[in-house]
């Protein structure tokens, strides 16, 4: 078992384990930790617990202190340096003439690299372009090619529901998403409908196919002929999230609605199923 505090270095990103080398660490608080970037700045969004050594990655880094006031005008300055660095890399894509959109630039806290984060279709050869950025800035230069759900994640913006965009806000991490998800939950398949800004599968669709995956295990298939406390019918519409099931009546033509605990007990469905 380890001790760690868990850190975060951007809105909405990844959560990482630091040994808090016996630090009094509070949530919320701002430390400097070592990485494998170098040198950086973060929150403390998870208090000091214990981890079972298959959760951590070793050798477990460690906080190397609290930040201070001196530390957050760093930051500052070096946001204010990113800005700076995103025009002088734009003007220099142009000169080059490369095919890659630039969306974001970051220093790391201690200066000792600056990332330019970009999006392209395919393979760009950037050697001279990283050559003028090196003569020009002095440091390590880093060209990190992302896709289109990170460059959403970073820019932010507001999704088709009318809210700001999951990902930028909330979403550690992206995980997958199907068009089978949006067939399950009776979506249109219209891509316009399901895609968010960034053009992919709305990450929202895997909030709730789990309930909606259960949902489909209870209860009878459309057209299946089921007997119901009325008699013999044929499933004609289902509402999944409130498990109810329209049967078209096979004597009266007539269509009745039944919920999922009448069908249980009519021996339709199995109860085990709902446990």
């Amino acid at each position: 078992m380890y001790d760690v505090v868990g850190v975060r270095f951007k809105k909405a990103g990844k959560i990482y384990y630091f040994d808090p080398n016996n630090l009094d660490i509070g949530e919320n608080e701002f430390v400097i930790v070592e990485t494998v970037r170098g040198v950086e700045y973060g929150k403390v969004v998870m208090n000091k617990k214990q981890v079972d050594d298959n959760d951590v990655v070793l050798p477990l880094k460690k906080v190397i202190r609290i930040a201070d006031e001196n530390d957050r005008t760093i930051v500052e300055e070096n946001k204010k340096a990113a800005k700076e660095a995103y025009e002088v890399c734009l003007q220099k894509v142009t000169d080059h003439e490369l095919d890659m959109k630039l969306v974001d630039v970051e220093y790391t806290f201690d200066r000792n690299k600056v990332i330019f984060y970009f999006t392209a279709d395919g393979r760009i050869d950037f050697r001279e372009l990283v050559k003028d950025l090196a003569s020009i800035f002095r440091t390590r230069i880093e060209l990190r090619q992302i896709g289109v759900r990170d460059e959403a994640k970073m820019l932010g913006g507001i999704g088709p529901c009318g809210r700001m965009l999951c990902c930028s806000t909330f979403l550690g991490d992206f995980e997958p998403v199907s068009i089978k998800m949006a067939k399950d939950q009776n979506l249109s398949l219209n891509p316009a409908k399901i895609s968010g800004l960034c053009g992919r599968l709305m990450c929202c669709l895997k909030y709730e196919n789990d309930e909606y995956e259960a949902a489909k295990e209870q209860l009878p298939d459309l057209d299946e002929k089921i007997q119901t406390p009325n008699g013999l019918g044929r499933v004609v519409g289902l509402n999944i999230l409130e498990r109810l099931i329209q049967v078209e009546l096979m004597d009266k033509e007539h269509i009745i609605e039944f919920t999922l605990d009448e069908l249980i007990n009519e021996g339709v469905v199995s109860s085990q199923t709902t446990d």
